[in-house]
């Protein structure tokens, strides 16, 4: 079911809504995307990801909540770090204010699971977390945040013809993201993070890393994968055998 989702801010977001068939109380999960990548960019961000929602409904019996962060798809505003985890932050309220929703977790592709981390290690309503090719930080779009935010408009990530208004603020908050430290706030709750050989943009260490530092996670490397996870038989299947394990 597609929605709009009014941000406080007043932002718009692009929504989707997968409900199970049991009636009753069930387990909520939130799907985040990646940061767009070439050639189509924003436009094709999350794209088919209410494909994924609906197989988690219908197969493990969660209701789920997937979302275009801001400047991606059908959602208004401007890429920031600041912005995204806000976004995450009020999908996860939504999923949990669902009178039939019982507990949250959150699944997130690359920088999704990277800042699903974040918010999950200050939030204890978070149950679980599952990563995909997530990397540790950010430091290298903060590092050179000019170019970045040249690659980000033409990814088409910004409505606003001044975005970023203030760059150094805008680079601030890619370096303060810190994946191992949350990652180790965020123990002991189940932390699943899957990785691909081949991912030719996150390095297998940085899952490697973050199961380090989270303790007893679930590190699952999948030969001859490469980054689109989302379309690998083997991840899904991974993640949907975690999700039903996680169910109370």
């Amino acid at each position: 079911m597609d929605q709009q989702i009014e941000h406080p801010d007043g932002t718009t977001l692009a929504a989707y809504w997968a409900h199970p068939a049991k009636r009753g109380p069930v387990p909520g999960l939130v799907l985040c995307h990646d940061f767009p990548i070439p050639p189509r960019g924003a436009v094709a961000s999350g794209l088919t990801f209410p494909e994924l929602a609906d197989r988690i409904a219908a197969q493990v019996g969660w209701r789920v909540l997937t979302f275009n962060f801001r400047g991606t798809g059908g959602s208004g505003g401007d890429f920031s770090i600041g912005g995204w985890n806000a976004d995450l932050r009020l999908a996860v309220a939504m999923l949990l204010d669902h009178p039939d929703t019982v507990g949250a977790s959150i699944l997130g592709t690359g920088v999704g699971g990277t800042l699903a981390l974040g918010v999950g290690a200050t939030d204890p309503r978070i149950r679980g977390i599952a990563c995909l090719g997530a990397p540790t930080n950010l430091s290298d779009w903060a590092r050179n945040a000019g170019r970045f935010a040249r690659h980000c408009r033409r990814m088409g990530v910004f409505s606003s013809d001044d975005a970023p208004r203030d760059v150094n603020a805008w680079a601030r908050e890619m370096a303060a993201v810190d994946a191992v430290a949350s990652a180790r706030a965020f123990a002991p709750r189940p932390l699943l993070l899957l990785h691909g050989t081949d991912d030719d943009v996150v390095s297998v260490s940085e899952s490697q890393r973050l199961a380090a530092a989270h303790g007893t996670a679930e590190l699952r490397i999948i030969g001859n994968a490469g980054r689109r996870l989302r379309h690998d038989p083997r991840a899904v299947a991974s993640v949907l055998g975690w999700l039903d394990r996680q169910a109370p």
